[in-house]
Order: C-alpha cells, then sequence, then structure tokens
C-alpha cells in the first residue's frame, strides 16, 4: 500500500506540473530550466512535441540515476518523468493566454513548484536537472529547489537568446516561484514554532503547558555564562496557532521569564504530522 500511495502521489504531481506547464508556461511563450527547458525551446523553434522530447532527452540520465540512487530510485524516476511526458501532451490543449505576462509567470511558478515538489515530496523526480539537484542534497545537503534554480538560470539564459530578453526576466520570476514552493512542500505545510524557556519556575511552567495545552516539554541542562549557576532549559514546540497563548502561560508563571521563539519548517511525530 505505502507503494501505491506513493505512485499516485507522483502522477498527481506530475498532472499538476504537466498542467501548469501547458496552461500557463508553453500558453504565454515563456521560458523553462532544465532538460524541460530545453525541449520547450525545441517545441518554438522547430515545432517538436514538448513530452516525447523530454522523455528522449532524459533517456541517458536513466542510467546515472540507476547506478548512483539503485533500482527504486530509478522505478519513480521512470514514473515521474514519464508520467510527465504523457501528461504534458494529454493536457496540451489547455491553455490560458493572457497579456500580463508577470501574472502568467506568477502561476507557472506556482502550479509548477506544487507539482515538482510532489514528486520530490514522495521520492520521485523528472531527471534533468532534478537528478543533479539531487546529487547535490544527498552529497552537500544543498536545497533541492535552490539547486535546481541555480542550474535552470543557463536553460533560461539561452532560450533568451531566441525568445528575447523580455521572456527570459519573466521566466526568471517564475523560475523563483517554483523553486520556493518546492521548498515549502518539500519541507512541509506542517510550520511550526520552537520556544526556548529559561525561567525561575520551570516546574510551574511544564505541568500547566502539560494539562492546559497538551504540549509535552524537553527539559535541557543549562550553564549561565556570567553567574556560572546551573539552569533547566524548557524545549516546546507548538503549533503557529498555539504560540500567544503558550507565551501568556509563561508571562502569568513567571514575568520575567527569558523565552527564545524561532520558526520549524517541519515537525514529524505525536502531535504533529506524521509520515
Amino acid at each position: 500500500m505505502h507503494h501505491i500511495h506513493k505512485f499516485i502521489m507522483i502522477m498527481i504531481g506530475s498532472l499538476i506540473f504537466s498542467i501548469g506547464l501547458n496552461a500557463f508556461t508553453i500558453a504565454n511563450s515563456l521560458a523553462e530550466g532544465g532538460f524541460t527547458g530545453i525541449a520547450i525551446l525545441l517545441h518554438y523553434l522547430f515545432q517538436l512535441p514538448t513530452g516525447w522530447m523530454i522523455l528522449l532527452l532524459n533517456i541517458p540520465l536513466f542510467f546515472i540515476a540507476y547506478r548512483i540512487f539503485g533500482k527504486h530510485f530509478i522505478y519513480y524516476t521512470l514514473l515521474g518523468t514519464v508520467s510527465v511526458s504523457v501528461f504534458i501532451e494529454l493536457t496540451k490543449t489547455i491553455q490560458v493566454p493572457t497579456d500580463d505576462l508577470l501574472l502568467a509567470s506568477l502561476y507557472a511558478g506556482v502550479t509548477t513548484g506544487i507539482g515538482l515538489g510532489i514528486i520530490f515530496r514522495y521520492g520521485g523526480t523528472t531527471a534533468g536537472a532534478d537528478i543533479i539537484a539531487r546529487l547535490m542534497h544527498k552529497y552537500f545537503g544543498t536545497s533541492l529547489g535552490k539547486s535546481i534554480f541555480v542550474m535552470d538560470i543557463l536553460v533560461i539564459a539561452i532560450s533568451g537568446l531566441f525568445l528575447g530578453h523580455r521572456i527570459a526576466m519573466y521566466s526568471l520570476v517564475g523560475l523563483f516561484i517554483t523553486s520556493r514552493v518546492i521548498d515549502f512542500v518539500q519541507e512541509g505545510a506542517y510550520s511550526a514554532k520552537a520556544l526556548y524557556i529559561i525561567s525561575e519556575f520551570p516546574h510551574k511552567i511544564i505541568p500547566v503547558i502539560s494539562n492546559d495545552m497538551g504540549r509535552g516539554c524537553t527539559i535541557l541542562n543549562g550553564k549561565g555564562a556570567y553567574t556560572g549557576n546551573q539552569k533547566e532549559v524548557l524545549l516546546c514546540v507548538v503549533n503557529r496557532s498555539e504560540i500567544v497563548r503558550i507565551k501568556n502561560i509563561i508571562q502569568q508563571i513567571d514575568n520575567r521569564a527569558f523565552v527564545i521563539v524561532y520558526d520549524v519548517r517541519e515537525v514529524l511525530g505525536e502531535g504533529f504530522s506524521i509520515h
């Protein structure tokens, strides 16, 4: 069932990506990055079918993906790439042309970003620059979205030589939006807040947070750099909607408590998203 779920989600991501590509990118003659961008440029110049060109250009990378990531990865890579190629051809009549290229680039960035983010999140890829980005993520820990954005600039620049600098500039806007949406989908929509709480009354704060909010705390051992005094530091993670409530609780118990609040991009475990 787990593999079936992943296959279905990769297919859904491929469909969303393909619709965004046809409806907003190709319909408004915008450029795209990666091998997809090369295929689109060939479509503009020679009327070659975009979907089948993507598949043809990516065939050599299938072998690279197989050697580096193994057979399980290549299954999802093939699924993602073939699905995108097929869906692009099936949805090529879905076109939303507009005179506002900025609006077109924004919608293109959001839709293709959601599609690619879903594909990546469930272990798939559309090959091309995606495989290179995964290699960089695997060995250097770089963001998938940012890696793809940097590499795709080269393809956008080449496309600009044929399509003009105005198209290239709007396409870069869409590409940036795509990279940010990919990261958002990859890292999770269940963003939260984490708090470090340094108080003279940690054991009064813990039961109130636990009983009133149903949230747990972790006690960390700390030491004041200036005083040298030992301190118990509380670490607590809550949903964004709970941040005001927990700060009020702390304030009522200890109005001199030192609290550090920062964003958490994804939380896995009890009380939060579990994948």
